[in-house]
């Protein structure tokens, strides 16, 4: 299973940076820095849904963090557009701190074999 901020697992509280609110992608490279996988997703989202699956059954952990359960989740799902240069914002991956991407993406590294090296690297697989 995979940590994560829904029902899915145990609950982290969002992380709260100053009452004026911060910046949103300040505060998405801050989470995406903390842990080896972190995908940014929607609960009810079921591309979101699939790549969990997928990494879980890589036998990776990763960090989720479900927008629609933080206070400042729209704020962060827009940010995550504009850093994506794409009108859809998740599932987002980061992977050791670095912009995976999108589904397409994360898809794409997988069928290529680039995304095991990346995980192996990270420390989120150890094969």
């Amino acid at each position: 299973m995979y940590q994560t901020e829904s029902s899915w697992g145990s609950y982290m509280p969002p992380r709260n940076i100053g009452s004026s609110g911060g910046d949103p992608l300040e505060r998405i490279e801050s989470l995406a820095s903390e842990n080896a996988v972190v995908i940014f997703s929607i609960s009810t989202c079921c591309m979101c849904h699939a790549i969990k699956r997928l990494f879980c059954g890589m036998g990776v952990n990763p960090t989720v963090h479900e927008l629609d359960q933080d206070p400042r989740g729209k704020e962060m799902e827009k940010a995550l557009m504009r850093l994506l240069g794409s009108s859809s914002a998740v599932p987002v991956v980061f992977i050791g701190g670095k912009l995976v991407g999108a589904m397409d993406r994360v898809m794409a590294s997988h069928i290529n074999g680039s995304l095991v090296p990346l995980l192996k690297q990270a420390g989120a697989l150890w094969l």
